[in-house]
């Protein structure tokens, strides 16, 4: 029996155009992420999704774009299987449901909507009990580092005896695509 391809979901901006740094670097994972034999999952669109999707293409690798029917876009070019959903919560459910693991690049409030479900799912045991098993979560580059410190804080809320969850243990920060691929690679064969 063949395994079926590990596929790593990628969530992003859909505003960055093509000769911005965050494209470029959403490009290359794509590519990193192909070299792998690995799938790219993302919303399907402009931007980042397109980029990461592009790159992984430009690899030879297969890409799924998630969109949503209650907006008129169609899935950028570079996605070969596209999984049209009827709402944005049963979108950000399927692009979860997907992946093998997954990498957060910079975005505004969609990609924070999405991190922030992940996340939440993971911390709560939600995640093994929806779409089985631990995953890995990354964040690429430094974009989400205040978040993370601000979340930071929470501990110094909890009250005496209260033993917190180890969420910030979920993510693991890649300062690079490299990194990423390398985490990535070492976590999946676990």
């Amino acid at each position: 029996m063949i395994a079926a391809m590990r596929t790593i979901t990628i969530f992003g901006s859909s505003l960055p155009p093509g000769e911005t740094t965050s494209y470029s670097q959403a490009r290359q994972l794509g590519r990193a992420i192909a070299a792998c034999g690995w799938a790219v999952c993302n919303g399907g669109y402009a931007g980042l999704m397109e980029a990461s999707a592009r790159g992984a293409r430009e690899g030879g690798g297969h890409t799924i774009g998630v969109t949503c029917s209650v907006w008129p876009y169609q899935a950028n070019p570079w996605i070969v299987e596209e999984i049209r959903t009827p709402s944005f919560p049963s979108r950000l459910m399927t692009l979860i449901e997907r992946g093998d693991a997954y990498v957060v690049l910079p975005g505004g409030t969609g990609t924070l909507a999405e991190l922030a479900l992940l996340w939440e799912m993971m911390n709560k045991s939600t995640l093994s009990a929806t779409v089985g098993g631990k995953k890995p979560l990354l964040l690429l580059g430094s974009y989400w580092q205040p978040v993370i410190d601000c979340l930071h804080q929470e501990t110094h809320l909890l009250v005496a005896g209260f033993a917190p969850r180890a969420a910030m243990d979920l993510i693991t920060m890649a300062a690079d695509v490299e990194e990423a691929a390398s985490v990535l690679a070492e976590r999946l064969r676990q």
